[in-house]
């Protein structure tokens, strides 16, 4: 397959040199997403294989052990398993609705005779995670599931499983939209031209808690007949700008479709749909399961309404009347599961009319919106949040079912993940929104105040990624905690250590700052700095007074690219006595776990030492971006100076640093 899919790219690379047409440039997506998929499953085989469950465990790609708390139906009607995990309850995971998973059992405490023998089973069918909360999780299996040896397993574990599922998704999708008549085959065609969308003509629109650009934004919004896009630096109100778009739409059409890449991008744009009182039904279940949460999706839709206890009573039937079938005895039988399951078809068919008639905005994955709930549904327009973050074959999965589409986001900040280097290099990691920026800027509105950070701390970023459009708001622009205090800073480990250390006398006077590589799934640790990070803080926090940390609930952001240093910086704030009172306001975590926040203090830790000057992805110089513009009002930087100022986006910021202090 492998040598096949090459031969195909090479046919196409003269083709897309020249000017191509759409359908052209969709097959060769198509291409590339079948070596994205087979490069992914085949890592993700060698990582079953190599890397032992324990691994995994520290990885948050698996728990175990877990215990069976219980198994029902859901109000779905589908068999659901509860577990519960018991041990390494600290370490983050990353399971959330959707995925798929497998069990496995017969694990004993790892060593190396173990790994050698291999000796974990794998339970046949794969599951769904349907929801998590904090340790326990929620896993629909396929009925007939033997759910009794789940309960009996011996050091039973549930282990992340391959997603064959949405790749299947995508390539459908692209398949659809290379096909596609009428409106899609519009918008197809439409994406990729220089051809003019469509607008409606009406005067201008005025709200008076938007600001100017999201007050254009939104006016353009309601104008578009075709396609819009809302571009939004960090900070700059775009979820705001978003939820007053959807309202409005609301005012023209009767419902309209949201989406976004991510679970948590569709809770968020949804928790602030229901604040401003719209009806929202959410199509899967959120990240954060909280009443609030819940309170607005399907399933939970589902089980309170008043015909849904009927609807129980008769499935329990059906199952009843399948287990209690005697062969020797089939008089009635097949006519009693036929009216049965007739009458319970009916009253599904009835709830959901109801709850669908009721919503005026349906909001799910992109991913979810193949869900079987929206067959035969069709919305004015879509919505699509974080759409920079999205594979292009992904925002096609919602488009056949709308007339016009609003993109959402900023392809400045972080991409969409793609592991093949060859696929990525081939444009697979081109989304649909820069796509239609580059051909459509007249569909742009960029929004230009940002209320979140410090004028010294933004502008470096307006600067390099905006052209230096964004300003900062009057509110913002001089925030700060302590007086006569520099918003910005970068730490390096050769200017730390002696007498005139920036951070005073608490870190070691000659340590090794050198990074450490631990593996392809973690990447790399610099041990050294790290230590120097939580020095830093301390230094910081002494500085502040820790009374004033607690009454003003000042919280902190640790922020470093890689996991191993993220995993390492956990351990060691854990362990620092100091730290105690504070640990609630201090979070660490990846760049790409702090997409979407923002803090008051954001400490980051590069990691990079080295003598060739090797920075790896830190060249992904839209992930930095999104790491430096998580600060509110104080930003510091730690990394060796001498390794990254080689490249020039951080030579640059170095300068500028150095110039704000004088």
């Amino acid at each position: 397959m492998g040598a096949e899919l090459r031969r195909k790219m090479r046919t196409f690379a003269p083709i897309m040199s020249l000017t191509a047409s759409p359908i052209q440039q969709l097959e060769q997506q198509r291409l590339l997403l079948q070596l994205e998929y087979n490069t992914e499953k085949e890592a993700f085989r060698q990582q079953t294989e190599q890397i032992g469950i324990e691994r995994k465990v520290k990885r948050g790609d698996a728990w175990w052990p877990v215990k069976v708390a219980k198994s029902y139906y859901n109000s779905l009607n589908q068999l659901a398993v509860e577990v519960v995990r018991t041990t390494d309850t600290d370490i983050e995971h990353s399971f959330e609705f959707g995925r798929p998973v497998q069990f496995f059992y017969g694990v004993h405490e790892p060593n190396e005779a173990n790994r050698l023998q291999d000796p974990i089973r794998y339970f046949r069918h794969t599951g769904t995670v349907s929801y998590v909360d904090g340790d326990r999780m929620v896993i629909t299996v396929p009925d007939g599931f033997p759910v009794i040896d789940l309960q009996n397993a011996e050091n039973l574990g549930v282990q992340q499983s391959f997603d064959e599922t949405s790749y299947r998704l995508m390539m459908e999708a692209l398949g659809r939209a290379v096909k596609g008549k009428g409106r899609l085959g519009y918008l197809r065609d439409l994406f990729y031209s220089h051809q003019k969308p469509e607008t409606f003509v009406f005067p201008p629109m005025h709200f008076p808690y938007l600001n100017k650009t999201q007050e254009e934004a939104v006016n353009m919004v309601l104008r578009a007949k075709d396609v819009a896009i809302v571009h939004g630096p960090p900070g700059t109100g775009k979820t705001t700008t978003l939820v007053e778009a959807i309202r409005e739409t609301l005012m023209r059409e009767n419902q309209v479709l949201v989406c976004a890449q991510s679970n948590m991008a569709v809770d968020w744009i949804s928790e602030k749909l229901v604040d401003r009182g719209i009806n929202v039904l959410r199509i899967g279940n959120p990240t954060r399961v909280n009443d609030k949460m819940l309170s607005f999706t399907y399933e939970r839709r589902f089980e309170g309404h008043p015909d849904y206890p009927h609807l129980w009573a008769i499935r329990k039937a059906i199952r009843d009347l399948r287990s209690h079938r005697s062969r020797r005895s089939t008089d009635g039988y097949h006519q009693k599961l036929e009216s049965l399951k007739s009458r319970a078809t009916e009253l599904e068919i009835r709830i959901n009319n109801e709850l669908f008639g009721e919503a005026r905005v349906i909001a799910c994955t992109l991913v979810g919106a193949a869900n079987r709930l929206l067959d035969g549904q069709k919305f004015g327009t879509l919505f699509i949040d974080e759409a920079a973050q999205a594979l292009e074959a992904a925002c096609w999965i919602p488009m056949r079912r709308v007339s016009r589409v609003v993109l959402a986001g900023d392809h400045c900040q972080l991409p969409p993940t793609v592991k093949s280097i060859a696929a990525l290099k081939a444009g697979l990691g081109t989304t649909l929104m820069e796509r239609i920026v580059e051909n459509h800027p007249e569909a742009v509105t960029l929004l230009k105040i940002q209320y979140r950070m410090n004028d010294d701390i933004m502008r470096f970023s307006s600067n390099y990624f905006y052209g230096g459009q964004v300003e900062s708001a009057p509110e913002v622009k001089y925030r700060g905690i302590l007086d006569m205090d520099v918003p910005i800073e970068w730490i390096s480990p050769i200017d730390a250590m002696g007498p005139m250390s920036p951070i005073g006398q608490i870190s070691p006077m000659s340590p090794n700052y050198q990074e450490e590589f631990v593996g392809e799934s973690f990447g790399r640790v610099n041990k050294a700095e790290a230590e120097l990070t939580l020095d830093t803080l301390q230094n910081y926090f002494n500085k502040i007074g820790k009374q004033r940390l607690l009454d003003e609930r000042i919280d902190v952001g640790i922020i470093s690219p890689y996991r191993a240093q993220v995993q390492y910086l956990r351990r060691l704030l854990m362990k620092r006595e100091f730290f105690k009172p504070f640990r609630r306001a201090i979070s660490v975590n990846t760049v790409d776990g702090f997409q979407g926040q923002e803090r008051d203090i954001i400490v980051i830790s590069l990691v990079r030492s080295n003598d060739e000057g090797q920075i790896g992805f830190l060249r992904d110089l839209r992930r930095m971006n999104v790491a430096i513009t998580r600060a509110r009002m104080k930003l510091i930087i730690l990394g060796d100076r001498q390794t990254m100022t080689r490249h020039p986006f951080y030579r640059q910021l170095w300068q500028y640093i150095c110039n704000l202090r004088g």
